[in-house]
């Protein structure tokens, strides 16, 4: 237990996802640990920015580590599920997220946390920092510590810090990434000056009136109609039309969330204003972002006739400014910590023509040094046409799915401070990479690997520049609450019995191919499974449908590596029973196994 505020193992500063993920593990790996937090709420972007619907690491293989633990203390704690909208296989409440931190929190007894403190100082001296100087309840306090990680959105400890990092876009000719603009481009193009980081979004909250708009053709609305909007608005329903526009962020109790990125509340303008040094420049920035998501959600409640109303989802102890607005920006980018590695577009890209899998992080002796993986496919906000960017999605369980790539200890580690880690968005990697690797379910578990790296340097005295990556590795496979997967697996659900074997024979440099003799077995039966029978038909484009014997037509998809397995056989329309998840947003039918 915690007794003395003067000096900690691990400190932990910052709001964000993978702040609270590192704070939980490095407690549990029995530091003692202090989580700073700028706000009342601890959720970063899973929580307090209401980006309640995680994109990435959606597949069963990839369910693992504290993500894993996460997404199914949702599940218990959601009463209607997670299957309510189509932009992601999950949402839910912002409360019920910050609530299951919380309790996380206050379980661990070497964990304290203190919400709304400023950081003032980092007191360094050669390559190791010290102590940090906070303010908390109008009080200066100084905490020693052995172990220091920023955990926030933006990179905010390391210009305080002094340590190295980056800002802003890369040259192409500087790594030879595919995606990345060339030098001429970026010293001639003001583009790249006004647009330093990706856009970041202001998430207002709506509350849908039914769960279906009603179309009034004496009032004009049509649910699958592409209303113009006022300006800057327009084309914000082009795309996709009105309903579906709405329902891209669809949360439990009819919420849903607007972070729209097609010409909707993403905010393009005076982004620097947010890394200065002014504060009255910042809050104007948050105000304009604030009032620009609001002025989205009134043209979509004008358009929709009054469908959607703003909703209640930000308790006034979060922070929150009204109860329909987050608590913070969701931000995309900021500060990118220079680390002893860094993630390269390429380090996300499938090795080869149809390969699924891109390669493996290795020291210069061959041993592998991942300590995490994700899977997003890369996405990139900016204002105008989509950036291009090199492909690394394929066709798996009837849906779209990003190729899974590995996140190596190095780019967590500070390449000149030897005690500071970064655990959330300011990990070393490149401006293009950042666009696959800054989602919530792979900061979660990138958050894990850094506690547990932090607890366990502070175990062996040494700083976490010299930690072993192998003994790291074993500690996040065995972890005894949410073991972590560390190298990307299709074959098995993180629930499989021999799921944990074969990620220790990977680390020996056995295939999947030639380990995984055991195919995952189906999900246990839920009780919000539904189960139809009809006829399966192979769509062509690697999509599957399921005709019912009333007339219906489901889109199929799945999770399950065993049922992507069966899928892979159906070759001609059958007769099936299957068991799953109904979501008439997606629209699509979940398969977790048989009937």
């Amino acid at each position: 237990m915690i007794t003395s505020i003067d000096a900690v193992d691990v400190l932990v500063w910052g709001g964000g996802s993978g702040g609270v993920a590192a704070a939980i593990q490095a407690a549990r790996g029995g530091a003692s640990t202090l989580l700073l937090t700028p706000g009342p709420w601890l959720g970063g972007m899973v929580s307090a920015a209401g980006v309640c619907c995680p994109d990435g690491n959606e597949l069963s293989p990839w369910q693992t580590g504290l993500w894993g633990a996460f997404l199914r203390e949702l599940e218990r704690r959601e009463p209607e599920g997670l299957d309510h909208n189509w932009v992601s296989c999950f949402g839910y409440r912002p409360t019920t997220a910050e609530q299951i931190l919380q309790d996380w929190v206050r379980a661990e007894a070497n964990l304290l946390w203190w919400p709304r403190c400023s950081l003032l100082e980092v007191e360094r001296e050669g390559s190791l920092i010290n102590a940090l100087q906070v303010e908390i309840d109008a009080e200066c306090r100084r905490v020693r510590c052995q172990v220091v990680i920023d955990g926030s959105d933006r990179g905010d400890l390391l210009p305080l810090a002094e340590a190295p990092y980056r800002f802003g876009w890369e040259a192409q000719e500087q790594w030879g990434e595919p995606s990345a603009p060339s030098q001429e481009r970026l010293k001639s193009e003001a583009f790249f000056r006004h647009q330093p980081v990706q856009s970041p979004t202001w998430v207002v909250v709506g509350q849908l009136q039914s769960d279906h708009l009603q179309a009034d053709s004496a009032r004009g609305i049509d649910p699958a109609g592409r209303p113009q909007l006022p300006a800057p608005f327009e084309q914000a329903c082009e795309c996709f039309g009105l309903e579906r526009t709405l329902t891209y962020g669809r949360l439990p109790g009819g919420l849903v969330m607007l972070n729209w990125p097609l010409h909707g509340n993403d905010w393009h303008w005076g982004l620097s204003r947010a890394f200065g040094a002014d504060p009255k420049q910042e809050a104007a920035l948050y105000e304009e972002m604030q009032a620009h998501s609001l002025r989205f959600a009134e043209a979509l409640k004008e358009a929709s006739d009054g469908w959607l109303q703003l909703g209640h989802a930000f308790p006034a102890e979060s922070g929150s400014p009204a109860p329909w607005l987050a608590a913070m920006p969701y931000w995309r980018e900021g500060r990118r910590l220079v680390g002893r590695a860094t993630v390269l577009e390429q380090d996300l890209l499938p090795v080869g023509e149809g390969a699924s899998c891109a390669a493996l992080p290795r020291d210069p002796a061959g041993a592998l040094q991942s300590i995490a993986v994700g899977n997003y496919a890369n996405d990139h906000h900016y204002p105008g046409p989509d950036w291009p960017l090199a492909p690394k999605s394929c066709r798996w369980g009837g849906r779209w799915t990003g190729t899974p790539f590995c996140i190596p200890y190095g780019v967590l580690v500070s390449a000149e401070i030897d005690n500071l880690m970064a655990a959330d968005k300011a990990i070393s990697t490149s401006h293009m990479a950042n666009g696959a690797t800054r989602l919530q379910p792979l900061v979660l578990n990138v958050g894990q690997a850094a506690g547990a790296a932090a607890a366990l340097a502070v175990a062996e005295a040494v700083p976490p520049a010299h930690c072993s990556v192998p003994q790291l590795q074993a500690l996040l496979i065995n972890d005894r609450r949410a073991p972590a997967a560390v190298v990307p697996n299709w074959t098995l659900a993180w629930r499989d019995p021999f799921w944990n074997d074969l990620q220790h024979k990977s680390l020996r440099g056995f295939s999947e191919q030639t380990d995984a003799t055991q195919a995952a077995a189906p999900a246990p039966p839920s009780h919000r499974d539904a189960v139809l029978r009809g006829w399966i038909h192979p769509c062509g484009d690697g999509g599957f449908r399921l005709e019912t014997p009333d007339g219906d037509a489901w889109p199929v998809i799945t999770l399950e590596p065993s049922v992507q397995a069966w899928m892979t056989t159906v070759k001609e329309p059958t007769a099936v029973a299957l068991r799953g998840i109904l979501n008439p947003w997606g629209p699509w039918l979940r398969v977790t196994g048989w009937g």
